[in-house]
């Protein structure tokens, strides 16, 4: 019993999260239909001591409860944005699901099991963790996305979520009992040694199978068909949840496993990398081209970002590491502001999600139109904003990892896919003006101001970012 006092310290904000779904559940159960509104603000305080005992914690890294778990800088980072992304939907989505009438006080329960998962899937240092951690999350996700059940745009995308995600959740499975069968073993370091610089045949195919099934929460190619069914059908907050936070967290885990027991394996893993990232980036770049609904924009903007962030994955160095958790931080404001921005969309009481409903916000809400145009042009990647830096860390890593043409292709889909994020920034200033939207919720104007400031003002002073970027990048090493 003495031992377990030094080992939970390591896994506190799951512990908070854990005791917390516990305390909303029983708090939904005995309020019954009054609940919605004060639970989602007990699960934002639950979040934030969350991050609080990640912030405030002990620096001393552990890898405790038998090598399942593992509690490193690089942990700390990527729990840190999770939770943020958690926090911000919540905080974002009360008036949104009040209006649908979906303000059933499940949802913030659910957000908190779903960022449990996340939590356990980020620290995960073995291969039954990492699926405990995965189904925690995914079990959440699908519930999440068919939340409104009286829609049946809603109910759809739910269900073909469900299904995608279960076949995925099987590939991932059959990878794992690949590995453990040649390995030997489940720890991550464990496998590493196990195959050495040679990996087999059969390690080969459990290390395909298992990045296939990662590949489908990053929402990457070929794994990426669910991705704008599922953006466009779900309510918006959920939409927002799905494309910040558990991105993160499916980043993370990929990250840790190719980089800790594939170390030997590097010509076998970046040939997958490397093809998910280009298919990625062609595919976000082109396919949002003709696209209509806001949403279904944003979800091929999704995927072509994930594609840039393997980028730095391909390289499979300190540096390429770093690129990819300075992306993954500026992904999520951009896409968080980007969202409120959506979430904002609203005439007369009733959410619009044409891109052509932007028309001419410039004149009837300035700061909305300006705010917006800010987070365009950083996801498009134009200098000074922060966006260009994301990008030009992970090209860089490339570059320094030999991979001159990724780098190439890469700068050339995202000349590509500038111009859907300009020909937003163009509807809202110079096509004539469509209906004014209803006046946004406080938190709503908040966080897209927020945002797009981080986002400007990025290159003023990025060293508090680079520099967490690369303490957690060198824990990996």
């Amino acid at each position: 019993m003495n031992s377990l006092y030094p080992e939970l310290a390591h896994a506190l904000p799951e512990a908070i999260l854990a005791v917390g779904a516990i305390v909303l559940v029983l708090f939904g159960a005995i309020r019954g239909k009054d609940s919605s509104g004060p639970t989602s603000e007990i699960a934002v305080a639950i979040l934030g001591a969350a991050i609080l005992s990640i912030v405030l914690g002990s620096p001393v890294e552990g890898v405790v409860f038998n090598n399942a778990f593992i509690d490193d800088h690089f942990a700390d980072f990527m729990k840190v944005l999770s939770l943020s992304g958690s926090i911000v939907t919540l905080l974002m989505s009360g008036d949104f699901m009040r209006r649908a009438g979906v303000d059933k006080f499940e949802f913030p329960v659910l957000i908190v099991l779903a960022t449990l998962g996340m939590l356990m899937l980020i620290s995960a240092n073995g291969l039954i963790s990492l699926y405990l951690g995965l189904e925690l999350m995914s079990l959440s996700l699908y519930v999440v996305a068919a939340l409104s059940r009286d829609d049946a745009r809603a109910s759809e995308a739910g269900l073909k979520y469900f299904v995608l995600g279960a076949l995925s959740s099987g590939m991932l499975l059959y990878g794992a009992s690949l590995l453990y069968g040649f390995a030997g073993t489940v720890t991550f370091t464990g496998i590493a040694a196990a195959i050495g610089e040679h990996p087999n045949m059969g390690v080969v195919f459990g290390l395909v199978f298992l990045l296939a099934g990662l590949a489908f929460k990053m929402s990457v190619v070929p794994f990426h068909m669910w991705t704008p069914d599922v953006y466009e059908g779900a309510p918006t907050p959920v939409t927002t949840f799905f494309a910040s936070a558990p991105k993160v967290a499916a980043v993370a885990i990929a990250t840790r496993v190719i980089i800790t027991a594939f170390p030997g394996a590097l010509g076998q893993w970046q040939q997958v990398i490397v093809f998910m990232a280009l298919a990625s980036m062609a595919l976000g770049s082109f396919a949002a081209i003709g696209q209509t609904n806001i949403k279904r924009l944003m979800a091929y903007s999704s995927i072509g970002h994930m594609g840039f962030a393997l980028v730095g994955l391909a390289a499979g160095t300190q540096a390429g590491v770093q690129g990819v958790l300075t992306y993954m931080a500026i992904y999520m404001v951009m896409t968080l502001g980007a969202f409120a921005a959506i979430l904002s969309m609203r005439v007369d009481g009733r959410p619009v999600e044409k891109i052509t409903d932007l028309a001419g916000l410039s004149k009837t809400d300035p700061a909305m139109a300006f705010f917006l145009s800010m987070l365009m042009f950083s996801l498009a990647g134009v200098p000074p904003l922060a966006g260009f830096f994301a990008k030009f860390y992970v090209f860089m890593a490339a570059v320094e990892a030999h991979l001159y043409w990724l780098a190439v292709i890469g700068v050339l889909t995202s000349a590509v896919a500038a111009f859907y994020y300009l020909r937003v920034v163009k509807i809202i200033y110079f096509d004539e003006a469509a209906p004014a939207f209803d006046k946004a919720t406080f938190t709503q104007r908040t966080v897209l101001a927020l945002a797009s400031l981080a986002m400007l003002l990025f290159w003023v002073y990025p060293a508090p970012l680079v520099q967490a970027a690369t303490s957690a990048a060198k824990s990996l090493f």
